[in-house]
């Protein structure tokens, strides 16, 4: 395990050693394609473009709704199939939290879950081993879902802890701990400092400290604005190289420039339960977001397992399937319980 860590930790200025700025490493050269907000001038617009794109709320989306569908099916709809597939199998879930399990809200400190879908959740942890990956700082995440019986991977997978009162799926997983990302911390919150200073410009901007990132939510800034809130994190970003940036759904994340994200939580996960190189596990991974897309690609890669993509939108992707919000989650997670529960004969 410790090894998996070491091998997907290094820092691209490490695999860049000593070459100059026009010797630049592919590697290097796809981290400055996350960072085009640190170049300025004529692209901050099509980076602002990325931004609505990152949103497609936009009445011309629902004109590919029916052909996007018909590669991305519901997940409802093909229950059956699903389950088809794995059949002899160990299924376990991967969830994220915001849009996945929790409705999308203008104030991220208010995204809570409702009773109903904590008690399908703390269901499916009992017949499934579960894990919840999400961009929130891993604290924050447990006080939004209150389940000791859950792994928990936050800061997109740069913080991962097992279950408090211990899993029946690892005889060790109390003492589960991975934080690749520890000596980015620093860094972290001084950029989160200096990110509220430059952000109180804009009205509605609003900078969270998950630990290990810092995200930068505009879902309440008006349109117009984005521009300047672009300036305004490239103003601070261009100071620090070991960062990048990435998008997600109205929120931008400065995350550390390492080989790690939800896809290798993903990875680290299945190789604490024991399931790093078995073929009878069959990882079922459900989520809204752009950072969930890595996870999907990693399940395609290994040709085990599903991603299920939420969205009421058509959106390129890596997913099998489709769910259209929350609700349509819970429905899902709780077929999955029912049917592991007669087969149990529970």
């Amino acid at each position: 395990m410790v090894r998996f860590i070491e091998e997907n930790t290094k820092t691209v200025e490490k695999e860049t050693g000593n070459k100059s700025n026009n010797d630049v490493t592919t590697a290097k050269k796809k981290v400055l394609q996350d960072l085009v907000i640190n170049h300025g001038g004529g692209l901050i617009n099509s980076w602002v473009d990325s931004m609505r794109a990152c949103s497609p709320t936009h009445l011309k989306s629902l004109l590919k709704q029916n052909s996007w569908l018909t590669e991305h099916p519901s997940a409802l709809d093909m229950f059956e199939d699903i389950l088809h597939l794995s059949e002899g199998k160990q299924i376990v879930m991967f969830l994220d939290y915001d849009g996945t399990l929790s409705p999308i809200v203008d104030d991220p400190d208010r995204a809570f879950m409702s009773k109903k879908m904590r008690r399908t959740v703390r269901k499916l942890a009992n017949c499934f081993p579960t894990a919840i990956v999400s961009g929130r700082c891993r604290e924050k995440v447990y006080n939004f879902v209150k389940l000791t019986e859950l792994y928990y991977a936050g800061s997109h997978g740069m913080d991962i802890k097992g279950p408090e009162q211990g899993s029946k799926y690892e005889e060790d997983s109390k003492s589960l701990l991975c934080q690749p990302a520890t000596e980015f911390l620093p860094m972290i919150d001084e950029v989160y400092q200096k990110l509220v200073q430059k952000t109180k410009l804009t009205p509605g901007a609003q900078v969270e400290n998950n630990k290990f990132c810092v995200s930068v939510h505009f879902r309440r800034v008006n349109e117009n604005n984005w521009s300047d809130l672009a300036n305004q994190v490239r103003s601070v970003m261009k100071d620090y190289p070991k960062l990048r940036l990435t998008q997600g759904r109205k929120v931008l994340e400065v995350r550390p420039i390492i080989k790690w994200d939800k896809g290798k939580a993903l990875e680290f996960l299945l190789e604490s339960l024991g399931y790093a190189n078995c073929t009878d596990v069959f990882p079922l991974y459900i989520g809204d977001d752009r950072t969930d897309e890595d996870a999907f690609k990693i399940l395609r890669e290994r040709k085990q397992g599903l991603g299920i993509l939420v969205s009421k939108f058509p959106k390129e992707t890596s997913a099998s399937y489709s769910l259209q919000e929350p609700d349509e989650v819970m429905d899902f997670l709780q077929r999955l319980v029912e049917w592991k529960q007669l087969r149990s004969g529970a």
